[in-house]
C-alpha cells in the first residue's frame, strides 16, 4: 500500500501532561483533551462499521523507576538469546516473543498465561536474571503478583486485541520497558503513545490495544501481572517523572488510502490471509484511526475475494481478538 508516511517513520509526537491522581491544572486539561475524538465514520468505511472513538487514554503512567541504577545489559542479552515457544503467534506478526521469569509453577514449560492461586516461583530463566528480579522485588509488592514476563518485539506488531476475555475478572497488568526506542509504540482505542525506558504503565487491557516496533533491535518490556483489577499497586522508591507523557499525532487517512487498502483484498488467498493482516493493523499506527478499524477494513477487503469461507475466517479472527474467546481456545488460520 502506498501512503504519504515513510515505512517505519514515526508520526509526529505531541506532549501531554503526566498522569496523576490529583486534578490537572486547567491548561493541562486542555492539552489532554486534544487527544480526544468525536464519534465519526472513518473514510472509506461502510456506514455499518461506523466507530465511536474514545476521548482519552485510559492506560496510566503510574511511576518512573531509577532503572539506570541497575546494570541490566548482560541480562537483556540473555533474553535476546532465549527461545520462545510460540504460544501467542495467533496475535503477533513479525518478531514478538514472551519469556517467563516467574509463574505459579516455576516450570520453564509453563508459558501460557492464566490466573492462579498460591505463591510465585522463579523459572530457570528467572534464576538467571537476578538483576531484573531485584528490580521487581525492590519496587513492587509480591503478594498479588502472579506472572513476571519479558515481552520482546522487533520489527513486528501485535494485532489489536482485548486481554482477559477468557476469565470472569481481569487482573492488573503493568509494563516497564527495559530497552526501547523511538520506533516502539503502544496504542489503545484511537490513541498511539510511546512508553519510555523505566516508565511504569498500567495497561488498560479491556479496551482494544496494540503495540508495534519498526526497530531492528528488540524492545524488551517487563510485564507484571497482578491479581485483581481494582486495588492499586503500591510502587516503592520511584523517582519523579522528568518528561510528560508522549502521545503520537497522526494525520487522518484519506479515502484513497483506505480504498487502496481494501481493494488489495481481491488478491488475498487462504494462504496469504494471515500475513496480509499485518498491513491492515499497521495503518492504525500511521493514520488517525481506531485500533478496531483494522478488522473492519480487513473484513471488507476479504469480501472482495468472493470467498465466503475466507470472509467467515476474517470475522472469526475479529471475534477471537476483541470480542469473545474461551480459556484454552486456539484460533487456526
Amino acid at each position: 500500500m502506498r501512503t504519504a508516511a515513510r515505512p517505519g517513520h514515526n508520526p509526529q509526537c505531541v506532549h501531554t501532561a503526566p498522569c496523576t491522581t490529583t486534578p490537572l491544572p486547567s491548561h493541562h486539561r486542555k492539552v489532554r483533551l486534544t487527544t480526544g475524538r468525536i464519534a465519526q465514520r472513518l473514510p472509506g468505511t461502510p456506514n455499518k462499521h461506523a466507530l465511536k472513538v474514545v476521548s482519552l487514554l485510559k492506560s496510566q503512567r503510574l511511576a518512573v523507576l531509577p532503572i539506570d541504577s541497575y546494570d541490566l545489559d548482560s541480562e537483556l542479552s540473555i533474553v535476546d538469546r532465549h527461545e520462545y515457544g510460540g504460544e501467542y503467534d495467533t496475535f503477533t506478526f513479525g518478531s514478538w516473543s514472551s519469556h517467563v521469569l516467574a509463574n505459579g509453577s516455576g516450570a520453564d514449560s509453563d508459558t501460557a498465561f492464566r490466573p492462579h492461586v498460591g505463591s510465585l516461583a522463579l523459572t530457570g530463566l528467572g534464576k538467571q536474571l537476578q538483576g531484573i528480579m531485584s528490580l521487581v522485588t525492590s519496587h513492587f509488592p509480591l503478594d498479588r503478583l502472579q506472572w513476571v514476563r519479558i515481552f520482546s518485539l522487533r520489527d513486528g506488531i501485535i494485532s489489536p486485541h482485548v486481554d482477559f476475555l477468557e476469565w470472569a475478572e481481569p487482573g492488573t497488568r503493568l509494563q516497564i520497558p527495559l530497552r526501547t526506542s523511538e520506533e516502539s509504540l503502544h496504542s489503545e482505542n484511537d490513541t498511539v503513545y510511546h512508553i519510555r525506558r523505566g516508565e511504569v504503565w498500567k495497561i488498560h487491557t479491556t479496551d482494544p490495544h496494540s503495540a508495534r516496533s519498526t526497530s531492528g533491535t528488540a524492545r524488551l518490556s517487563l510485564c507484571l501481572d497482578f491479581a485483581g483489577a481494582e486495588e492499586p499497586i503500591a510502587i516503592r522508591d520511584d523517582i519523579p517523572a522528568a518528561e510528560p507523557i508522549r502521545i503520537m499525532e497522526r494525520p487522518e487517512p484519506t479515502d484513497a488510502e483506505i480504498e487502496e487498502l481494501i481493494e488489495s483484498g481481491r488478491n488475498l488467498t487462504p494462504a496469504t490471509m494471515r500475513p496480509e493482516f499485518r498491513r491492515f493493523a499497521e495503518l492504525h499506527f500511521e493514520r488517525r484511526a481506531h485500533a478496531t478499524a483494522a478488522f473492519d477494513w480487513y473484513i471488507e477487503a476479504v469480501r472482495r475475494t468472493g470467498n465466503a469461507e475466507m470472509v467467515a475466517k476474517a470475522q472469526a479472527f475479529r471475534t477471537y481478538c476483541i470480542e469473545k474467546r474461551s480459556d484454552g481456545e486456539a484460533f487456526h488460520w
